[in-house]
C-alpha cells in the first residue's frame, strides 16, 4: 500500500508540474491585454469561485492558530510567491529568473534539515547540480547572453525561499482534519486578501469585456482551473504523500516541459545545448528522487 501510494505520490507531482510548465503560454498571450497583477487575480479568484461550486461547504473558526497557518499559505504561495516572480520579471531576464526559482528544492531540504526533519545527502546534491547545470543550458540555450540585475535577481531568490517556506505550511495544513478542497480555498481567499490592496492602489478595475473575450477567457480558464484550483491541491496531496522535499524535486522538470511546450505550439527551435540540458536535468531529478 505504501508502494502504491509513492506511486501515486510521484504520478501527481509529476502532472502538476507538467501542467506549471505550460502555463506561460496562457500568460505570454494574456500579457498582451493584461499586467500580472490583473492576471494574477482573475486566475485565481477563478480558482476560488471554482473551489467553492465544486465544494460549497464552509468551515467554521476553529483557534486562531490554524487561521493564522491558512493566512501564512496564502501570503506565502499565492501573494508573495507570485508577486515577486512577476516584479522579477520586470527587472531581469526570464532565463535568469527560470534558473534562481529552480533552486527552492534546495532550500526545502535546508529548512527541512534545520528542522531536523532530513539531512543533506550526497545523492541529493550530485542531482541538484546535475539538474541545475541542465537548466543553466536550456534557460540560456548556451549563448554567452548572460545578464544580471540585483534586485530582479535577489526577487527571484526570495520567491523561491517563499516557496520552500510555503511548503512546510502545507505539510501543517495537510494534517488538519479539512477537506483539502476547503483548505485550498480558504489559501486562496487570503492570497486574494493580501493581493487585494496592492491591485486596489494600482488598479482601478479589471476590463471584463476584455477577459471576456474567447481567446482571453480560455486561457484564464486554463490559468484559474487547472493551474489553480487543480494543481494547487494536487501539488498538497503529492506533499502529503512524499513529502516536501521529493514533491520539490519535481520543479525541476519545470524548463524542460517549457520549452517542450515552447516548441510545439510556439515552434521554438531545440537546439542541441537545451537536448544535453533536458538530458542532465532529468539525471538529476532521478538522483535526488534516489537520496
Amino acid at each position: 500500500m505504501q508502494t502504491k501510494n509513492a506511486l501515486s505520490g510521484h504520478l501527481v507531482a509529476l502532472l502538476t508540474v507538467l501542467l506549471w510548465g505550460t502555463t506561460f503560454i496562457s500568460t505570454k498571450i494574456l500579457l498582451v491585454d493584461f499586467t500580472p497583477i490583473e492576471i494574477l487575480m482573475t486566475r485565481f479568484l477563478i480558482g476560488l469561485i471554482a473551489l467553492f461550486v465544486i465544494y460549497p461547504k464552509f468551515f467554521k473558526f476553529t483557534s486562531w492558530h490554524e487561521e493564522g497557518a491558512f493566512a501564512l499559505a496564502g501570503l506565502l504561495g499565492i501573494c508573495l510567491y507570485y508577486l515577486l516572480e512577476n516584479f522579477a520579471l520586470t527587472l531581469t531576464l526570464a532565463s535568469n529568473i527560470g534558473v534562481i526559482v529552480s533552486i527552492s528544492p534546495f532550500f526545502i531540504a535546508m529548512i527541512g534539515a534545520l528542522l531536523g526533519r532530513n539531512h543533506l545527502t550526497g545523492k541529493f546534491l550530485i542531482g541538484f547540480v546535475a539538474a541545475m547545470a541542465g537548466i543553466v543550458l536550456i534557460s540560456f540555450n548556451g549563448t554567452s547572453g548572460v545578464h544580471f540585475n540585483f534586485w530582479g535577481d535577489l526577487m527571484a531568490v526570495l520567491a523561491a525561499m517563499v516557496w520552500a517556506l510555503y511548503s512546510y505550511v502545507v505539510i501543517y495544513l495537510n494534517h488538519l482534519r479539512y477537506n483539502p478542497i476547503q483548505v485550498t480555498r480558504r489559501t486562496f481567499a487570503y492570497g486574494l486578501i493580501f493581493i487585494l490592496p496592492i491591485f486596489a492602489l494600482t488598479h482601478s478595475r479589471i476590463p471584463l469585456h476584455t477577459v471576456l473575450q474567447a481567446t482571453n477567457l480560455g486561457n484564464f480558464l486554463f490559468l484559474g482551473l487547472g493551474a489553480s484550483a487543480v494543481c494547487f491541491l494536487s501539488w498538497a496531496y503529492a506533499v502529503k504523500t512524499l513529502g516536501a522535499v521529493k514533491t520539490s524535486v519535481y520543479i525541476y522538470l519545470t524548463p524542460v516541459i517549457t520549452v517542450i511546450f515552447a516548441a510545439l505550439i510556439l515552434h521554438e527551435a531545440i537546439t542541441p545545448w537545451i537536448v544535453v540540458g533536458i538530458c542532465l536535468t532529468i539525471s538529476g531529478l532521478v538522483i535526488s528522487q534516489r537520496a
